[in-house]
C-alpha cells in the first residue's frame, strides 16, 4: 500500500524532538531530531519519494528486494536510501523504515541531547 506525502509528513512531525526545516532550498523538506537530519523529501517531485537513513547492510538487502528502494539521491549511498512512497512496498515496512531512520539518528546523539529528548517525550 503506498504512502502519500501528508501521511509521511504527519508521522515524522509526531515524533519527539522533530522539527521541519528547509536548509538546502525552498523545495527540499528536511526533518531533524534534535538538530540532526533523519528524513527528507523533495516537494517539487512528480512522484513522492523520501530519503531515510538506514543500516548499511539492511540498506543493501532492501535495495535487492524492492525496486522502490534506491541508493540515497544526493546522499551517502552507504547510509541513505531513496524510497518511492507510491510503490508496492508494504505500508508497515515504510513506517518501520521511518522509525529505523529516526532511531539511528537518536542513537548517535550525544548523551545530553538524548536526555533532553527523553524529557520531551515524557
Amino acid at each position: 500500500m503506498p504512502m502519500d506525502f501528508d501521511t509521511f509528513h504527519a508521522y515524522c512531525l509526531a515524533k519527539p524532538g522533530v522539527e521541519e526545516t528547509f536548509p538546502f532550498d525552498e523545495v527540499t523538506l528536511v526533518f531533524k531530531v534534535m538538530g540532526k537530519m533523519f528524513a527528507l523529501s523533495g516537494l517539487d517531485r512528480e512522484v513522492f519519494t523520501m530519503n531515510l537513513k538506514c543500516d548499511p547492510d539492511w540498506a543493501l538487502e532492501l535495495r535487492e528486494r524492492y525496486e522502490e528502494v534506491q541508493p540515497g539521491y544526493h546522499m551517502s549511498k552507504k547510509h541513505w536510501n531513496t524510497i518511492n512512497g507510491e510503490g508496492e512496498m508494504p505500508e508497515d515496512l515504510l513506517y518501520q523504515l521511518i522509525d529505523h531512520s529516526y532511531d539511528l539518528v537518536v542513537a548517535s546523539l550525544p548523551k545530553k541531547l538524548r536526555a533532553d529528548l527523553e524529557e520531551l517525550d515524557n
